[in-house]
């Protein structure tokens, strides 16, 4: 059971902008551009712990209730509809540990930019032994809720040790790490526990590597990144000052995803004035 943190390590954000970026990862490079009308609204991105070279993604709110499965390339390959379920407004995707010991895909439907949405929902459904031009799944449903009323958010990982969820807010000063358990799934009046805040705000999307010793938070303007020790919380290693990583300026980015083996993350944004998605590969330096 996690404690509750009263505050995270706060820095001012003249202080943040003043670091330097750490070469822990290299300059992104530019896989393809994606014209697909249908998936100019990705706002997250996780890859497959069963099919290394594939991830998954989705559209913003009103696209379909629909996971998109594309290679490492950026060509879709497949699709898994969620069946009896609406895409309100999911804002970011992650792959993690289930029951059984399965690995799941987690779909946050968390965003919120109104404030009026009483409560969150996250599906998860188990990872397809095999890819699929089309698929079916009826997914288990989290419905929560917040300590302190409505939240924006559009962060989600799955930590790979605990199983625990976590979500970032996005619209508050200094964005808040919520923590969900696994377990909440098939609860009712789930509230998600607050467990502090980072030094930052307007968060975007997150992911945790497969081995859960690293972890990104991005916003619209940069990258941050936590090595996470052996035996500490998510929470006890995002208490430490974050790494700046380099980031090539995304119209509107709402999408981060390590690749299975941790030597890589990508990127991805969203349409925005008339510029089509670019997926980043950001390799780490050796």
């Amino acid at each position: 059971m996690y404690k509750l943190l009263p505050y995270f390590v706060f820095l001012s954000f003249s202080g943040i902008a003043q670091q330097k970026i750490d070469s822990v990862y290299l300059a992104g490079i530019v896989i393809r551009t994606i014209d697909n009308p249908i998936l100019e609204e990705m706002s997250g991105l996780a890859f497959s712990k069963k099919h290394p070279d594939k991830f998954y993604t989705h559209t913003d709110s009103g696209g379909e209730a629909t996971v998109y499965v594309l290679d490492s390339l950026g060509n879709e390959v497949g699709k898994i509809n969620l069946d009896e379920v609406k895409n309100r407004d999911w804002e970011d995707i992650a792959v993690g540990p289930g029951p059984g010991g399965k690995s799941y895909i987690y779909v946050a439907d968390i965003g919120d930019n109104a404030g009026n949405n009483k409560s969150g929902r996250i599906y998860r459904f188990p990872e397809p032994s095999k890819i699929e031009k089309k698929n079916t799944v009826k997914p288990e449903v989290l419905k929560f809720t917040y300590p302190n009323g409505a939240m924006d958010a559009e962060s989600l990982f799955v930590d790979p040790i605990s199983g625990d969820l976590f979500i970032v807010s996005k619209r508050d000063k200094q964005n808040t790490l919520f923590c969900l358990k696994s377990d909440d799934f098939g609860k009712k009046e789930v509230v998600a526990t607050e467990l502090g805040k980072l030094p930052f705000t307007s968060a975007t999307a997150a992911d945790i590597s497969k081995d859960g010793s690293k972890i990104l938070i991005k916003n619209y303007f940069k990258i941050y990144y936590w090595d996470r020790k052996k035996g500490e919380t998510v929470a006890e290693a995002l208490t430490r000052t974050p790494k700046e990583l380099p980031y090539v300026p995304e119209p509107q980015g709402e999408a981060v995803g390590f690749q299975p083996d941790g030597e890589a993350f990508y990127t991805i944004s969203e349409k925005r004035y008339k510029i089509h998605p670019v997926l980043y590969r950001y390799p780490a330096k050796n």
